[in-house]
């Protein structure tokens, strides 16, 4: 059987330019930085691939490669020259390892980080990193992250922006640090990237990358990185063949809403996490993500539903999905913890096509159906 994988947020598929690049990189297999001719030409592909992924980004500060996201934000919060850690109650669980005693923002109207707690922590002494998500990986909400920067330089501090869910698709907000992850846009598993704005930000460590982090260069996945992203469009999130991806949600919701069950009008059980934040006028929503909550029934008995039919999908972040515990996000946006509990998040990438969402609605709309009649 043909599966669908609606689960883009957690990783997506290895894009074709990317495996060719990496095998151009697995042919160059001596260490960067070794001072040999064979080094020499390691390095000169890796420092290739560093000016490739600013260009492709837009970034004109610099790029420290990472293992993935996770330790890019242990290398931004650990050890940006700050004496305060400040972070939303939405990020993603690799923040709250990595900063464990930081002051956590609350999440105010409209889904954004509270403005009013915000000043209030920036005014007290010592200066502050504040670390905010752009696009966040369960409800799709994008946080105002250039002004967030503005507010945060004027207090002294600076500014870090998780940008996981939204390097590839929008261009890059005004951050003093940003963080990529290139499994999230169709490069490799296992490299990630932290942009500063200066070095000067950052104790260094010793060992490679400048000094800012150590471990042999993973120059395969480097190009496969960069590869990755010069293949998505900046800007707008495309599917193969150009066709806007967040059309293909439009059809899940129409779909979805149009359809009745036993136990009522679908459109008073279907909720988009995120949407009852946002003005109507205001376009505030990665569209890529949905989370959607249908009740009655436990994003568990969700997910082992819709896999015996052959679909991904999951309950929330992969790092966190595991728990039988209602989202933290999810709460923290202030979803009833009982909505929370019954939630299931879809995302869409690359190569998902329009029959995979019908497929994936006639399916949601069945479970539903079933859970309807036992009710």
């Amino acid at each position: 059987m043909n599966r669908i994988y609606l689960d883009h947020a957690a990783t997506t598929p290895l894009r074709p330019q990317a495996r060719a690049a990496m095998e151009q990189g697995f042919r160059i297999w001596a260490n960067p930085s070794s001072p040999h001719a064979e080094g020499r030409k390691a390095r000169a592909a890796l420092e290739d691939a560093r000016a490739r992924v600013k260009a492709a980004l837009g970034w004109e500060g610099e790029v420290i490669f990472t293992s993935g996201a996770s330790e890019a934000l242990a290398i931004g919060l650990g050890r940006a020259k700050a004496e305060r850690r400040l972070v939303s109650a939405v990020e993603h669980d690799a923040v709250f390892r990595a900063a464990p005693d930081a002051q956590v923002l609350p999440i105010g109207a409209r889904g954004q980080v509270d403005g009013d707690k915000l000043r209030e922590a920036l005014a007290l002494p010592g200066r502050p990193v504040v670390a905010v998500q752009h696009v966040n990986s369960e409800t799709g909400v994008i946080q105002p992250i250039t002004a967030l920067t503005r507010e945060v330089n004027a207090a002294g501090g600076l500014l870090l922006s998780d940008c996981s869910q939204s390097a590839g698709k929008f261009r890059l907000p005004l951050a003093d640090m940003i963080v990529v992850s290139a499994h999230k846009l169709g490069g490799p598993i296992g490299i990630g990237a932290l942009l500063v704005r200066d070095y000067e930000m950052l104790e260094p460590s010793g060992g490679q990358e400048r000094g800012y982090r150590a471990g042999t260069e993973n120059l395969p996945a480097a190009l496969g990185f960069a590869a990755a992203l010069e293949a998505r469009h900046i800007g707008k999130f495309t599917v193969e063949g150009g066709d806007s991806q967040p059309l293909l949600f439009d059809g899940i919701v129409d779909w979805l809403v149009g359809v009745e069950l036993a136990f009522g009008d679908i459109a008073e059980t279907v909720r988009r996490h995120g949407g009852q934040f946002q003005p109507p006028a205001c376009e505030r929503l990665d569209r890529s993500i949905l989370s959607i909550t249908m009740p009655g029934v436990s994003a568990a008995a969700q997910l082992i539903q819709f896999d015996a039919a052959g679909i991904a999908v999951s309950a929330g972040s992969a790092c966190s999905s595991g728990t039988l515990k209602p989202s933290r996000t999810l709460l923290a946006f202030g979803v009833p913890p009982e909505d929370a509990a019954n939630t299931i998040r879809v995302s869409v990438g690359w190569n998902t096509r329009p029959e995979e969402i019908a497929k994936f609605a006639d399916v949601w709309a069945a479970i539903a159906g079933r859970a309807g009649a036992k009710g």
